[in-house]
């Protein structure tokens, strides 16, 4: 986030920026479908997150409940986090031995902007699994890792 006037501009630090990121997360997000929060509470960098997405009604996705790993290096928010599913999904952004997100087929990470948050992330992914090339592929059992 940039902020000034007339020509200059202040930069929010990283950890400034993640305190206020942790904060949203542990409000809660819109109707509940979207969580996040630190995977570590004695990480002093914040780099390690958690996520989770409850699947999209009226898609194959329906009612389960998806955990992902976010991991925001030291450029963050420069540069996207390391995205990756624990939980097994079947999706096309989503490496199937890896459960990593590919930047390549999410567009999102690919063209990655500072403003971008790790709920918009989790929010877009959640989209993808009602984007018609997502919604009826068929899923692994419930209850799977990578």
């Amino acid at each position: 986030m940039k902020m000034g006037s007339g020509g200059s501009s202040v930069v929010v630090p990283r950890n400034f920026r993640l305190l206020e990121e942790l904060e949203r997360g542990e409000k809660g997000i819109g109707d509940g479908s979207v969580s996040y929060g630190m995977d570590d509470s004695d990480d002093i960098y914040m780099r390690s997150w958690t996520g989770t997405i409850i699947g999209p009604h009226n898609s194959v996705h329906d009612g389960r409940i998806y955990q992902l790993k976010l991991f925001c290096d030291k450029d963050y928010p420069e540069k996207a986090p390391t995205v990756g599913f624990c939980s097994r999904v079947n999706m096309t952004c989503v490496n199937q031995e890896t459960g990593r997100v590919e930047p390549k087929h999410f567009s999102m990470l690919a063209n990655w902007r500072r403003e971008y948050t790790m709920e918009d992330i989790l929010s877009q992914l959640k989209r993808e699994m009602l984007a018609s090339y997502n919604r009826k592929l068929v899923q692994p059992p419930e209850g799977t890792f990578f």
